[in-house]
């Protein structure tokens, strides 16, 4: 085999290599834009916070549904209320709370701990390709800055799928689960009470402005589009020696 043979193939392979790699970058920024979130993800500490849960259709076919929602047991809220939306019903269940809740000096012995939100029909629901937000005003948050609060979610589709986003952030430095559950975490109160940074008060939620979680799936973006050019500059160099050896 000639030395001018032996580096084309070896280039055609090294141009094989980095087109893989580089589609496989901008490839995983796709996922990271679909899960279910909550938004904004952060919250005052002690705050009546003014919520988002943001459900994006994953389905190519089948509109969703119905989404159950599960608030965490571990931090109860006193309050939770919930935004209509056209041509969906909504539900609340509560559940007893072992450790009663002192909330301006009421004791609250029950507390919401599922929201359910049905479509009238399955045109009423997300279709493919479509997201919704469905509002929530809900608190105390937690008064200690830090607290990550895990809200886990079901997601029912017209044709009867589900998609469980239920699974526990990973610890530090882990990987991302498939499936991971909202989280909201909580942040260290800048206003000194109720209505500042993020949060509303609890009788005023309903004039919160809406909000946009754009910036994780921008990230996302950026990061693949820089490890598509690395790969690119890699080729770069290896058809450079190669060139250099064949001559």
């Amino acid at each position: 085999m000639s030395e001018t043979l032996r580096t084309r193939r070896g280039l055609r392979r090294l141009a094989v290599v980095a087109g893989i790699a580089a589609f496989g970058a901008v490839a995983m920024a796709g996922p990271a834009s679909a899960h279910v979130t909550i938004n904004p993800g952060e919250a005052e500490a002690g705050s009546y916070a003014r919520l988002d849960l943001r459900i994006p259709n994953e389905s190519e076919a089948a509109s969703t549904v119905k989404i159950e929602l599960t608030l965490p047991a571990d931090h109860p809220f006193a309050s939770v209320r919930t935004n209509p939306i056209d041509g969906w019903k909504v539900e609340t269940k509560k559940a007893t709370l072992a450790t009663p809740l002192e909330v301006h000096g009421r004791q609250i012995t029950e507390a919401v701990s599922t929201v359910t939100w049905t479509a009238d029909s399955p045109e009423d629901g997300v279709q493919p390709g479509q997201f919704v937000e469905f509002g929530l005003s809900l608190g105390p948050v937690p008064d200690v800055a830090g607290t990550t609060l895990v809200f886990k979610a079901i997601q029912t589709y017209s044709d009867d799928t589900e998609a469980a986003w239920i699974e526990d952030p990973p610890a530090a430095g882990g990987a991302e689960p498939e499936k991971p559950a909202p989280t909201l975490k909580v942040v260290a109160a800048t206003g000194g009470g109720h209505g500042s940074g993020t949060a509303a008060t609890d009788d005023d939620a309903d004039d919160a402005a809406d909000h946009d979680d754009d910036a994780e799936s921008g990230a996302a973006l950026w990061v693949a589009i820089g490890a598509g050019v690395v790969a690119l500059a890699g080729l770069g160099v290896a058809i450079a020696a190669l060139r250099k050896r064949s001559a």
